[in-house]
């Protein structure tokens, strides 16, 4: 195998938490403050949050799937409620939709950015349908113009899956400040961590009241429960990581960037071998949580393995599409999520990488492709060599 005559250095690992001496004192400093649970680090950490989507309310939780699953429940949605969603993403994506009591629809995504299509989500629209929930997939927009559109054609919710799109903007509106509710994960792996939790941003501070109800057992006030709600508060010490993470957030989404742009270059012209590097949409803010290209010609395994044997990692995000997993299973026809879930490869791209080992990550993948062979474009099942993104996107 290529790999077998590589570079002796050490892996390339394909995610690496970022857990610095700044981090470990701010955990250290709540610890020893005795105030650890939904105190003020958490509203700082909502507020300073703000400013990262144009000035919206943001309400803390435990999990970017509590943020998904409560920002459901605050608009209003539930049972015989339907919600169009992309079957390629995370299932936590549809798990939300199921937990708020309503049924995911799904719905094709496009080639090129592998966000939901707009014309598959018109098609998708029913008499049940009461939203839209867009995923910003591996730090890249959705289609926000046209899925906006059809949202206000037939008075139907957004709720943005923004939870790999810390720092993502299309035009000049960032990433969760489209919708009605825009979610985010704070996975330690994410573009910022919190070591664990996520964030609801809103527009309407009555949505916001009911989120803060929902994640402290239905109160605001301690015994006064307005509601039935849950315990899916944050705590501060995950707020206080949180908020350093919030100040590296730039320079570390800048670094991501620049790593996406040298691993653009070194991998230019390999469309022969059946590579494409990902698409960028004019006007789209790509922030890079993931650097996925896709492979041609049912290679990839095989490309995964001579990547392997060279000491750099990669991951499929993700193998089997939503509704292809038991709980979710239908009569769906989504041929650009089939596709995209059996030709994508994500490669190291992380900010804590060092150019060296990017250009490792390059050297490692042209490597592997000359082991692996040219792609067969006769092949009918390569149907797809240019990475589009339609101007659905802008």
């Amino acid at each position: 195998m290529a790999g077998q005559t590589g570079s002796t250095e050490g892996p390339v690992p394909v995610a690496r938490p970022v857990i610095g001496d700044e981090e470990i004192a701010a955990a250290v400093r709540v610890l020893r403050s005795g105030s650890v649970v939904q105190g003020p680090e958490v509203a700082a950490f909502e507020r300073e949050f703000a400013e990262l989507v144009d000035g919206r309310e943001c309400v803390a939780v435990n999990s970017g799937t509590s943020a998904l699953h409560l920002a459901l429940l605050a608009l209003g949605i539930g049972p015989g409620d339907e919600v169009v969603v992309p079957s390629f993403s995370f299932a936590a994506t549809a798990n939300a939709v199921r937990l708020a009591g309503a049924e995911p629809v799904f719905a094709d995504i496009e080639p090129g950015s592998f966000g939901l299509d707009p014309a598959a989500a018109a098609a998708a629209v029913g008499p049940r349908t009461a939203a839209l929930l867009p995923v910003h997939l591996y730090g890249h927009p959705a289609a926000m113009g046209g899925l906006g559109r059809l949202a206000e054609r037939h008075g139907l919710a957004v709720v943005e899956d923004a939870c790999q799109a810390h720092g993502a903007a299309l035009g000049a509106t960032a990433a969760g400040a489209f919708g009605a509710a825009g979610c985010f994960s704070f996975y330690p792996t994410k573009n910022m961590h919190a070591l664990e939790g996520g964030m609801v941003t809103v527009a309407d501070p009555a949505v916001a009241r009911k989120l803060r109800l929902l994640r402290n057992q239905g109160m605001e006030q301690r015994y006064r429960n307005e509601i039935v709600g849950a315990n899916l508060r944050m705590t501060d010490v995950s707020a206080a990581v949180g908020r350093v993470q919030l100040r590296r957030l730039p320079a570390a989404n800048e670094r991501r960037r620049a790593h996406a742009a040298l691993l653009d270059r070194e991998l230019a012209g390999l469309d022969a071998a059946g590579l494409v590097t990902p698409a960028v949409a004019a006007g789209a803010r790509h922030v890079y949580h993931q650097y996925t290209v896709r492979v041609l010609g049912a290679r990839r395994d095989r490309l995964r393995g001579e990547l392997a044997a060279a000491g750099v990692g990669s991951e499929v995000y993700y193998p089997v599409p939503i509704h292809r997993l038991p709980p979710f299973r239908g009569r769906w026809e989504l041929p650009e999520t089939d596709l995209a879930a059996a030709e994508v490869l994500s490669l190291p791209v992380h900010p804590s990488l060092t150019e060296r080992e990017v250009a490792r990550v390059a050297e490692a993948v042209r490597g592997a492709l000359g082991a692996v062979g040219p792609v067969d474009r006769a092949d009918p099942a390569v149907r797809r060599g240019d990475g589009a993104v339609s101007s659905a996107v802008a």
